[in-house]
């Protein structure tokens, strides 16, 4: 991962590697992974993650125990990302609300107002918008005004999408692509996420989601898939995709 990130930004990049707080096993391992992308890739931001696991391997739970160390800004990690779950998260809340996820995105924007680090927060991808647009809104009223980087599914096969939903846990979106299925003319065409993009980008228009800062792409049909298609669309200000011209600013996670 290391040698990756420094190909990268020799390359240009920025770099944001992830930090599953339940695969570090203690607060030297974690220190360890900071100091080297520091030092020997020159990164420095990070997108900070429970991780996938039910059980950590060590000392971390969660990502605010891992920037409670202190060492993000103790090595000059000056960007920091975290993750958000509009339609909640069954491995942190398995009683199927939304009370502790809640309860960490208001200490993460309280971490915000302390620190020094520019922070976000990037979404689970999503393929419907007004649950996200519901969430945002939500978050605004509890007094978290983080920025929100929202993750978009690239274009797949629809049973790859179907395969990573189920398995990420994006319940309500995911009855989208379960109406899709039924549809026999296009079970056997390639998701792409045109209409959830200028579902946004309408909101957008009208203020609803100022916060809105950037789409986060999850590349879960490949990366070159990705990138081609985003860079053969545009979202227009009447919030339509358009094609041809720049994509909007966007930042592709490769799971």
């Amino acid at each position: 991962m290391i040698a990756t990130a420094r190909r990268l930004a020799r390359d240009g990049f920025p770099v944001m590697p992830h930090f599953p707080a339940r695969l570090i096993a203690d607060k030297v391992m974690l220190e360890d992974w900071i100091a080297r992308y520091r030092g020997e890739a020159g990164v420095d931001r990070a997108l900070l993650l429970a991780g996938g696991r039910s059980a950590p391997a060590g000392a971390f739970q969660s990502s605010m125990q891992m920037m409670e160390t202190g060492l993000f800004d103790k090595y000059g990690f000056t960007r920091l990302h975290v993750a958000g779950h509009p339609e909640g998260n069954r491995d942190i809340d398995p009683d199927g609300s939304t009370a502790n996820v809640d309860a960490a995105i208001r200490w993460k924007q309280q971490f915000a107002e302390r620190s020094d680090a520019e922070m976000a927060i990037v979404t689970q991808f999503a393929f419907e918008a007004r649950p996200v647009l519901d969430w945002i809104a939500g978050l605004r009223e509890a007094g978290v005004h983080l920025p929100v980087h929202v993750g978009i599914a690239g274009p797949a096969k629809l049973q790859t999408l179907i395969r990573f939903a189920i398995a990420c846990g994006v319940g309500s979106s995911l009855k989208v692509l379960q109406r899709r299925a039924v549809d026999v003319t296009k079970l056997m065409l390639p998701y792409e996420p045109a209409d959830v993009l200028s579902d946004f980008a309408r909101a957008a228009s009208r203020d609803e989601t100022p916060a809105i800062a950037q789409v986060h792409f999850f590349p879960l049909g490949g990366i070159r898939a990705c990138a081609e298609w985003a860079a053969r669309h545009v979202v227009s200000e009447r919030g339509q995709i358009a094609a041809g011209g720049r994509p909007s600013p966007s930042a592709a996670s490769g799971r």
